[in-house]
This record gives structure tokens, C-alpha cells and sequence, in this order.
């Protein structure tokens, strides 16, 4: 069974690529250190080759998602002036007490909610998907179904 797609947008793909690059980086360090460390044999009460190997672990780890989410990407399209709210649209959205918001639609590894930028998974964006302008999208909560009116789609 082949994983599922990951969505990216151009820019995410770079930030991921940028952020593999820092870790082969970090990796290379760290293994030079545990490498020198055993040279020298300072393995004995000391915490510091402890220290390096749990680092190093959380390292290949996200290297190693990383890898994976780029292995299985789908670039989302830039396009603008969307008819339908899709991956990559900015959305903005006014709520049934006519509060506005305004989103982005990402895929998962890119979502940021604290700027705007929510997955497609998301309980929110899923229901935007597909919404024109001047439709309702409800979200069912657990304090209830919140209803957002799309007012514009970029």
C-alpha cells in the first residue's frame, strides 16, 4: 500500500527542502561529535554522548518524515480568482455573529491555524472545499455547528 499524498504548495516544498538541508547539516555535526567522543573514550560518567544520540535520534527521525512528505507531494497550483474554494485558495469567510476571517487552504504539513493557514483535514477546511461565494459551509463542534458564509475566494 502505497502512503497517501501529501499537498504542498510551492513554497511549502521549499521550506521542507530548506529544512532537510539544516538537518543533513545538524546530523553530520552530531555524528562527527559521538564519533570523537568514542575516539576519545569520554563515555564514562559524562551526559553529553547520552545527549547527542537522542538528538541525533529526533533527527533522522524528521529527516526521515520529511523525505517522505516530499517523496509522496502533490504541488498545489497557484491559482488565483478560483470560482470554487480548493487547495491553495484564500478564503474569506464571515461567521453567523458577522464575525470575518480569512484562510488559507494547505495541505497538512503546512498548516499553520495561528496564521491563517489551516489544513484541508482540518474540520474547517474540509467543509470550505468546494464552497462558491455566498454559500454556507457548517462545521459541526463540540459546542455545536458554526456556519460560515464564503464572501470571497482568492
Amino acid at each position: 500500500m502505497s502512503p497517501r499524498p501529501i499537498f504542498l504548495t510551492v513554497d511549502g516544498k521549499r521550506k521542507l527542502e530548506e529544512e532537510l538541508d539544516r538537518l543533513a547539516m545538524q546530523r553530520r555535526g552530531l555524528l562527527e561529535r559521538i564519533q570523537e567522543e568514542r575516539e576519545v573514550g569520554s563515555f564514562g560518567d559524562a551526559a553529553e554522548p547520552d545527549s547527542d544520540r537522542i538528538d541525533l535520534a529526533f533527527v533522522e527521525g524528521r529527516i526521515q518524515t520529511i523525505e517522505l512528505q516530499l517523496r509522496t507531494a502533490q504541488i498545489i497550483p497557484e491559482e488565483h480568482g478560483k470560482q470554487v474554494v480548493g487547495l491553495g485558495s484564500s478564503v474569506e469567510v464571515e461567521d453567523d455573529d458577522g464575525e470575518h476571517d480569512s484562510y488559507t487552504i494547505v495541505g497538512t504539513p503546512e498548516a499553520d491555524p495561528l496564521h491563517g493557514r489551516i489544513s484541508n483535514e482540518s474540520p474547517v477546511g474540509h467543509a470550505l472545499i468546494g464552497k462558491k461565494v455566498g454559500e454556507v459551509a457548517e462545521v459541526v463542534t463540540p459546542n455545536g455547528v458554526i456556519r460560515f458564509t464564503i464572501r470571497a475566494i482568492g
